[in-house]
């Protein structure tokens, strides 16, 4: 892989590269995917060693690209961004982060970003997979609203796993622990300016670094965080599709989309939507009307029967996995599947029918290569407190 022939300048062509680019890439990249209009690595070498290497040491993810910021500023720009999700904002403090749904009038999920709350009145969203930032600027042209919506030169890394720890103590000192989960601070490195946030993409210990001026700085702190990870042997993965299915975490544009509400994936009933809060928000009444009424599907959690459906670590399966009932007929499908090493089962998410989403209900699911049986379970398969035991089990009986 060639070195940057501008250092220092982001290289806008028809697919965008993240500041860490051609650091990631020294690495020897195996698969990249598009997100956010960005090259996205994927795996650099077989995706379960990669997983092993989450679950048990460290690890470094570039998402410089994938993870763009939406930074709304201005003197209303809380009001503009409550408008903007269903969570009452109220509630997220300065120097704290919440996940959030972007909804549309009908309550559909346009993204589910972590919002950063900078100031009182500066946020960014950092975005999954979709154009928010045409979504909000649109929004705020004839809102009424005095705000100001940019992308700002952030990039953002993610050191993930359970030595993730020893790594940032060693580039921030003790003191960066004390961050609590879903919180941040703004810390400098080696001149360095950033916001470090205790969150992430894996299920596991972790932290963000959102790096400013990352067009300039984005192969300095690359290479200070290799190097403060040698010791504890860091390396560089993409995200893990496996590790999030197990930890129960959904993804844009597989297991929920425009067209899905927060009902639908189960979290309209808890703190996802607020539907008694002050102020509006868009899609309200949508939402309103749905939590009266009800919902007609579900997603679900599904272990299901057959061979080794394998990691799918690009990022989505090639196609959904067909789901029928007992009778052969087709109600829904598989969303999200792999399979868990640790777990030993293939696992997933299935959007269907309410009446299909007990546990315990019996399915069938054509997969690429059978039509084998599936079960309906709870879709958070690993839970934190399981750890020791059931990888001590685990790497018992082999990593394959």
């Amino acid at each position: 892989m060639a070195e940057n022939p501008n250092p220092g300048i982001l290289l806008y062509t028809r697919i965008f590269k993240s500041p860490y680019f051609y650091g990631s890439a020294k690495h020897g990249v195996q698969k990249y995917s598009v997100y956010n209009h960005h090259y996205h690595p994927r795996y650099y070498r077989d995706p379960v060693e990669e997983y092993w290497q989450l679950i048990e040491g460290v690890t470094l993810w570039d998402v410089g690209g994938a993870e763009r910021q939406v930074e709304i500023t201005g003197p209303d720009a809380f009001e503009f961004t409550n408008m903007l999700t269903p969570r009452n904002l109220h509630k997220c403090a300065v120097g704290q982060c919440k996940y959030a749904f972007i909804t549309n009038a009908e309550g559909g999920i346009i993204n589910d970003p972590v919002l950063l709350r900078l100031g009182e009145n500066h946020f960014w969203l950092s975005l999954a997979d979709s154009d928010v930032l045409l979504w909000a600027q649109g929004l705020a042209y004839n809102s009424g609203y005095d705000v100001q919506i940019r992308e700002p030169d952030v990039g953002p890394l993610q050191i993930q796993g359970p030595k993730s720890k020893e790594v940032m103590v060693d580039l921030f000192g003790e003191s960066i622990l004390e961050i609590p989960y879903y919180f941040m601070e703004e810390r400098e490195l080696d001149g360095m300016q950033l916001v470090i946030s205790r969150t992430g993409y894996s299920g596991e210990l972790g932290y963000e670094l959102y790096l400013k001026n990352a067009s300039r700085d984005g192969l300095k702190l690359w290479d200070a965080v290799m190097q403060a990870g040698e010791p504890y042997g860091l390396s560089p993965i993409g995200p893990c599709h496996i590790r999030r299915i197990e930890g129960g975490i959904l993804a844009l544009g597989c297991d929920m989309w425009y067209d899905t509400n927060p009902y639908e994936v189960g979290y309209g009933y808890k703190w996802m939507v607020e539907l008694e809060q002050e102020q509006d928000f868009i899609g309200r009444e949508a939402l309103r009307r749905i939590s009266r009424e009800g919902v007609s599907r579900k997603l679900v959690g599904v272990e299901i029967g057959g061979s080794n459906l394998g990691s799918y670590n690009d990022g989505s399966m090639p196609d959904y996995f067909p789901v029928f009932n007992k009778s052969g007929e087709r109600i829904g499908k598989v969303t999200s599947a792999c399979y868990s090493p640790r777990l030993k089962k293939n696992i997933g998410f299935a959007m269907v029918p309410v009446e299909y989403s007990e546990f315990g209900t019996e399915l069938e699911v054509q997969t690429t290569r059978e039509r084998t049986s599936a079960v309906v379970c709870d879709r958070v398969f690993f839970k934190p407190e399981q750890a020791e035991q059931d990888l001590t089990a685990a790497r018992s009986g082999g990593s394959s």
